[in-house]
């Protein structure tokens, strides 16, 4: 299937596709390799991963095979990958990057984004959760400096941000030795965190906005704690409106309020179902309906 995911014109020219797959948290051996070709079949031409989501070996198993198959070319492709906080000293970025390059098989990537705001010194492989943060005195900007040589050796194509509040964009943006400007943000969106100071500053500044955890990680273990907003009364009767999943329903909005998406499914149908959200538009009246649902509810554990 050819793709029919319309693109978005980032801040140096490139084209991204506003819907992407989504790569984070696969826990079974195959089960990226297998939802990737799923979703190139599909019709997704953005790739989302990072090195610390472990998924780039695989994700390059499916690349490769669906190149071979003749499915798409590399070119047709926009893969994302992410710099992980451990490696921000500006001497580490370069090797970063091309692990994940040598991970994915690939002479370059698309976009590369600085994974979280904030350096940390210890093991190259930790998480930083908020009781084991080991912070550095790494500088923001002498990683961005080392980001933007990436761009200028032909390595990546874009660079930006992840995980990045206003003032942290504006820091980078407004530094008077910038050679390359960030060109995307990719942070959490959802009805019950609708983000929309900083969806509002991006998009005022020139910087496309990208939302991972789109869905708020809907599913079957919803508590009173983690709140699904597919069984959200609103969503569901805008969804029943349309004929449209309220997955669907949630997606459009994100693609309505102007920002671009990486939803993530392991299931083909879910996959499929999750594509098909550009055959209708929700009015002005449903978008304002559903970002009166914001909650301040943040899926993302990880200290900003």
């Amino acid at each position: 299937m050819a793709s029919k995911v319309p693109n978005v014109k980032l801040n140096n020219g490139q084209l991204m596709p506003v819907l992407g797959y989504g790569t984070w948290n696969f826990l079974k051996e195959n089960q990226i390799r297998d939802a990737v070709s799923v979703a190139i079949d599909v019709g997704y031409r953005h790739i989302d991963t990072a090195s610390v989501y472990k998924t780039e070996p695989e994700i390059a198993e499916a690349v490769e095979g669906k190149i071979k198959d003749g499915v798409v070319k590399r070119s047709d492709l926009f893969i994302t990958s992410k710099l992980w906080s451990t490696y921000h000293d500006p001497e580490w970025v370069e090797f970063a990057l091309k692990e994940s390059l040598k991970a994915l098989k690939t002479d370059y990537l698309d976009l590369y984004l600085i994974h979280w705001p904030f350096a940390d010194s210890d093991d190259k492989e930790s998480f930083l959760y908020e009781d084991g943060l080991r912070p550095s005195k790494i500088k923001l900007l002498d990683t961005w400096r080392a980001m933007e040589e990436l761009v200028l050796k032909g390595l990546v194509k874009s660079i930006g941000l992840s995980n990045f509040n206003a003032e942290q964009v504006g820091r980078i943006l407004n530094d008077k030795d910038l050679r390359v400007k960030p060109a995307v943000n990719q942070i959490e969106i959802h009805p019950y965190f609708t983000n929309t100071e900083l969806v509002d500053y991006c998009q005022k500044v020139g910087v496309v906005v990208t939302a991972y955890s789109p869905l708020a990680k809907g599913g079957e273990n919803t508590t009173e704690e983690k709140p699904d907003t597919l069984t959200d009364p609103t969503i569901v009767k805008i969804a029943k409106k349309h004929g449209k999943t309220p997955a669907q329903v949630v997606l459009r909005w994100g693609i309505d309020r102007g920002y671009t998406l990486v939803p993530k499914s392991v299931t083909p149908s879910r996959i499929k179902e999750n594509f098909e959200i550009f055959d209708f538009s929700l009015t002005p009246e449903e978008v304002k309906e559903i970002n009166g649902l914001s909650r301040d509810y943040k899926c993302a554990k990880l200290l900003m």
